[in-house]
């Protein structure tokens, strides 16, 4: 089965017409009306979904049948991973704009008022019989939906809301498809330990309490109290559980004409009292010290010194009920900021726990302090390497003399000079103390935090206005190049390529400049950071990337990085550069920095990358079977002399193998194949004293030697009647007979001119071999003669070639005989082998075989000569990584990947070298009678058959290469 064709809106005259309906229809009737409606991303045809809906019945019919509307979507071509959605979706667009439509022309009936049709959800059915009367009582119904009806099916066309915990047990039908409902709570028994003997006030209590109130619903009455009080034993709860037992039978009264009343209210019972802890006000009686503690706040408050900090709000002391200290994110962020080893490892322990698991919800905003602690805690890592305190000043009047303090509001510009004019101290790498081991530890866990904690945009897009973390990255990277420090310095790196899309960052910048100088590194991970870092810059701003001062040992890293097989690196390295090309003045750079011809052809390789070859068959012309024949094909002489050595049935068997084949559609008349059968054999068999079959035996041979063949009687209507005709069905003659080995005779195929014949008409003499095709060829239709040696002469005079179709000796020429039969070679073996490919498919399917020998999965595999094969054509072309618009699925693919970036680097070159100085010296030697041509002539003039080849070979890349010859062009 094909598959479904996806979703489109075909606008054809009828559509608009229809669209021009609906849009009058509904400013009749006063509603909205959405023209093109969407489903997910794709909108929706209205006038197909109402042809569809209606040909299954119209609105009502399909809501009322289970999951319908999840087949209209199917059968429409939306393709939605959520069906249920897309189902709903699908039936409420039909219900707000087509269902009154469908009421009022398919119906002729005046469809609901929009109150209880297109204000009310789509939920439920029945449109046809909706009236007010009837659903207007379910407006206001509290607890439901608008509209909502209570037979409304389970399937895709409800509104997906919360289901009403239903009144049957856990067992019953609607609780097994909600949620699982609860327990019932166990009540612990309490043994009685009043007197036994009751008194005369308990006991009256108690016969009050039992009138009107049946046994049977005062044991649940008892149960759902005890559930619903916990505190069983306190005496507020008792003293409200006897009034309740005093009040008796008013309790649990059930009115007469109880059915009209709902379920839920027979059945409300009032929630249990709950225990409200009572806390003392503080007074100079109970607790004089907090009194005067906030009066001394108070006086200090009135004389505009303010609080001091810290003491505003004091703690309540250990013991209130309720008040469980601060959470884990106080606690830790305290505990960072306190300065205690023991506690600063507790703080990173779980915050590295915390950014990594709840990422999504701890941002630096909401934790005022966590960011300045955290970036502190790194900074110490300066005191371990060398000799200086980094701290952060935010003082604008700050001088900033001292090497180790960092500017906290704007940034330090200086940073790199005064890493540079730090003296490193002294130290083993592979020896480390404990607590030089410890404090790593503690650092690169503050670091992991702020890292785990960038990877949210919004954490990212906050650090991005934060200038000490940009000088912590400086430090990181700049930091001796220990093992020590190899993950702490990627995790820096990482921090870094979440801030920079958020930065603008100009040659100078110290950050741009520590990134550049992480590409003369050797290890792959930092060099993948750092490109992506560097070409992610100011991606959400509006200045542009110019990525100025790349120094020239990092361009040709990057274009000795290309070569490697590393689909990342390449990814990496080719976003690099088409940041880096979009300048003319880094064009100018690189064209000194590299060999240019090399770079861009290896750019033009990688158009390529990943590419598959495809070879696909186009039909030219579908197969063709020829028309069954009544003429049987006369008998070669060489095959007569030795079926006539044969005898009966054998001969029988061998002849219709030969001269025919099974074909469950023909026929053949029973007359004509046994006067063929006659005319071939009659005289040779009287002449060799053989007998033969009879007519009727020979027709029940047939059946023998092909299963699916059989005589019957065919009734035609004629001028003269009905005439019955007497046919052998499922077989048919063959245009080439074959021989009891199953190879094909060949035809003699060379055209005859004599007085009389008709044009074209050719000898058709069959043979066994290209020998005798040749002896033929050569004796009868050139009228050689072999001399006294056996060969024949090799004349010159004029011959032509009249061999079927063939035209390079269409007209006599001068040649001689030997170079006429050569050229005849030639068509004989063509028709030989197309002859013993015929041959070979027929001996696979039983040719050989004896009388009922033929099997259907031979059948399957023969190729039937009476068949012409299709005529086809092999399209060869290449596919690449290509991807789908999302905002517009049903367009073609469109290009992605290594070999898209590697084209667009190559636009950038070929736009931008042009506008360089290089140029204009280049032009200026050809004028002076160098090489001719500008940078793009000398570029990709010796590429330009390859770009062709993969233009015309790859689809998706055939607009970009075609706009990258006009920008060659155009130079």
């Amino acid at each position: 089965m094909a598959p479904q064709p996806e979703h489109t809106i075909d606008r054809t005259p009828e559509y608009e017409e229809f669209i021009a309906k609906l849009t009058a229809y509904h400013e009749k009737r006063g509603t909205m009306f959405d023209p093109e409606p969407k489903v997910g991303h794709t909108h929706v045809d209205l006038l197909k979904l109402f042809k569809v809906v209606n040909e299954h019945g119209g609105y009502d019919m399909v809501s009322d049948e289970k999951l319908a509307w999840r087949n209209m979507v199917n059968l429409l071509g939306l393709y939605s991973n959520n069906e249920a959605s897309a189902a709903y979706t699908l039936k409420s667009i039909f219900y707000k704009n087509l269902a009154a439509y469908e009421i009022t022309t398919i119906h002729n009936k005046e469809p609901p008022p929009p109150e209880i049709l297109e204000h009310v959800s789509a939920k439920g059915g029945s449109l046809l019989t909706r009236t007010l009367e009837n659903y207007g009582h379910r407006l206001g119904r509290p607890g439901g939906s608008l509209g909502a009806d209570p037979s409304d099916r389970s399937g895709d066309d409800g509104t997906p809301v919360r289901e009403r915990r239903p009144d049957e047990t856990p067992t019953s039908g609607r609780a097994s498809r909600g949620l699982r409902e609860a327990p019932p709570q166990r009540v612990i028994f309490q043994p009685d330990t009043g007197p036994s003997r009751q008194t005369r006030h308990s006991s009256a209590q108690h016969a009050h309490a039992n009138t009107g109130t049946p046994a049977g619903m005062h044991q649940p009455h008892a149960q759902s109290q005890h559930a619903h009080t916990p505190g069983q034993a306190h005496p507020q709860s008792m003293q409200t559980q006897q009034q309740m037992h005093q009040r008796g039978s008013s309790y649990m009264w059930n009115p007469p004409g109880s059915d009209n009343y709902s379920a839920t209210v027979q059945g409300y019972e009032p929630r249990g009292p709950i225990a409200i802890p009572l806390r003392p006000v503080d007074t100079p009686g109970n607790n004089p010290v907090e009194f005067a503690r906030r009066q001394r706040l108070l006086r200090l408050q009135a004389a505009g010194h303010g609080a001091p900090q810290g003491v505003n709000k004091a703690p309540p002391p250990p013991g209130i009920p309720g008040y469980e200290g601060p959470n884990i994110y106080v606690r830790c962020l305290g505990s960072l900021r306190s300065g205690i080893p023991a506690e600063e490892a507790f703080a990173l322990n779980h915050l590295v726990k915390i950014s990594y698991e709840r990422g999504d919800k701890y941002k630096f905003d909401s934790f005022p302090g966590l960011a300045e602690g955290l970036t502190e805690k790194v900074l110490q890592v300066g005191s371990l390497f060398y000799d200086v305190e980094w701290t952060i000043s935010y003082d604008p009047d700050s001088e900033g003399l001292d090497v180790g303090e960092l500017e906290g509001v704007n940034g330090t510009a200086d940073i790199l000079d005064r890493i540079g004019r730090l003296r490193p101290k002294p130290a083993q790498d592979s020896i480390q103390s404990e607590s030089l081991s410890d404090q790593l530890i503690l650092i690169t866990e503050a670091a992991l935090t702020i890292r785990n904690m960038v990877t949210l945009p919004e954490n990212a897009y906050c650090m991005a206005e934060y200038p000490p973390l940009r000088d912590l990255i400086c430090i990181v990277l700049h930091l001796p190049n220990n093992e020590s420090v190899v993950e702490l310095k990627h995790c820096a790196l990482d921090i870094a390529e979440q801030l920079t899309p958020y930065l603008v960052l100009d040659a100078e910048d110290p950050l741009y400049r520590t990134l550049l100088s992480q590409l003369d590194s050797t290890d792959r991970g930092t060099i993948l950071t750092a490109l992506r870092a560097i070409g992610r810059i100011s991606i959400y701003t509006n200045e542009p990337n110019k990525l100025g001062n790349v120094p020239p040992e990092a361009l040709q890293n990057v274009m000795n990085w290309l070569l490697l097989n590393d689909d990342e690196l390449i990814d990496a390295c080719l976003d690099f550069l088409y940041q880096y090309t979009a300048v003319v003045t880094n064009v100018e750079t690189l064209l000194k920095a590299v060999i240019p011809e090399n770079l861009v052809a290896h750019l033009v390789r990688l158009l390529s990358h990943g590419a598959k070859r495809v070879h696909k068959e186009q039909i030219l012309e579908h197969e063709k079977k020829l028309p069954p024949t009544e003429e049987v094909v006369p008998v070669p002489h060489d095959l007569l002399g030795r079926l006539v050595a044969l005898d009966e049935p054998e001969r029988c068997y061998t002849w219709l193998r030969c001269f025919f084949e099974e074909d469950p559609d023909a026929s053949i008349t029973q007359i004509a194949i046994w006067q063929a059968y006659q005319s071939a054999f009659l005289q040779a068999v009287q002449q060799s004293n053989r007998s033969m079959l009879g007519a009727a035996e020979f027709i029940r041979n047939v059946t023998h030697v092909y299963h699916s063949a059989g005589a019957q009687i065919q009734r035609e209507q004629t001028e003269r009647g009905e005439v019955q005709k007497f046919i052998i069905k499922g077989i048919r003659a063959r245009l080439r007979p074959v021989s009891p080995e199953g190879r094909e005779y060949l035809r003699c195929q060379w055209k005859i001119t004599q007085p009389g014949a008709p044009p074209n008409r050719r000898c058709g003499y069959l043979v066994a071999n290209a020998e005798t095709m040749y002896e033929h060829i050569i004796t009868r239709h050139l009228g050689e003669t072999r001399g006294e040696d056996g060969k024949y002469p090799n004349k010159e005079q004029e011959y032509s070639c009249r061999w079927a179709e063939c035209r390079k000796y269409s007209k006599r020429t001068h040649m001689h005989l030997a170079d006429l039969m050569s050229h005849i070679k030639g068509h004989i073996v063509a028709a030989q082998q197309k002859a013993s490919s015929s041959s070979s498919a027929a001996a696979n399917g039983g040719g050989d075989a004896t009388p009922g020998a033929t099997s259907s999965s031979s059948h399957k595999r023969q190729r039937r000569s009476y068949v012409v094969p299709a005529k086809t054509m092999t399209l060869t072309y290449e596919e690449t990584l290509t991807t789908r618009d999302e905002r517009n699925p049903n367009a073609a693919p469109q290009a992605a990947g290594i070999p898209l970036s590697a084209v667009l680097v190559l636009r950038n070159i070929a736009r931008n070298v042009v506008k360089t100085e290089s140029e204009e010296e280049l032009l200026k030697k050809h004028e002076m009678g160098g090489e001719g041509g500008g940078w793009n002539e000398r570029l990709f003039r010796p590429l330009l058959p390859r770009l062709y080849e993969i233009m015309t070979e790859n689809k998706a890349f055939g607009s970009y290469i075609a706009s990258l010859f006009q920008l060659i062009r155009d130079d």
